[in-house]
């Protein structure tokens, strides 16, 4: 599946769990690591947990493989890996310190 149809079913799971400050970034051209971030923001430790989950359940229903996964355990910045498509997960205190957002300030976002 093209990452920027994985991006749009991992928005829809965060969507439903309530993720906040949801972004999709665009960073074909920008970026060898991945075509696609998608960034979010969690209230608690459940509360990311939860929305990992429901990405990776959801994904995996799509035949989209998770690649790696870190963070799990201390949840403040959870990251999936799901080859070109990279989801950050992040408490509100982590996001604002490494600054995701930022970094790819360049990258489009995608509707």
């Amino acid at each position: 599946m093209d990452a920027m149809k994985a991006a749009k079913i991992a928005q829809e799971a965060l969507e439903d769990k309530l993720g906040q400050d949801i972004r999709v970034l665009d960073l074909r051209g920008l970026s060898n690591i991945a075509d696609c971030f998608v960034i979010a923001s969690g209230n608690n430790v459940n509360h990311l947990r939860g929305m990992a989950d429901e990405i990776v359940r959801k994904l995996t229903l799509e035949d989209v493989k998770l690649h790696h996964s870190e963070g799990y355990s201390g949840a403040t910045w959870i990251l999936l890996d799901f080859g070109n498509l990279l989801i950050h997960l992040f408490n509100k205190e982590q996001r604002d310190f490494y600054g995701l957002d930022h970094v790819w300030s360049d990258a489009k976002d995608v509707k």
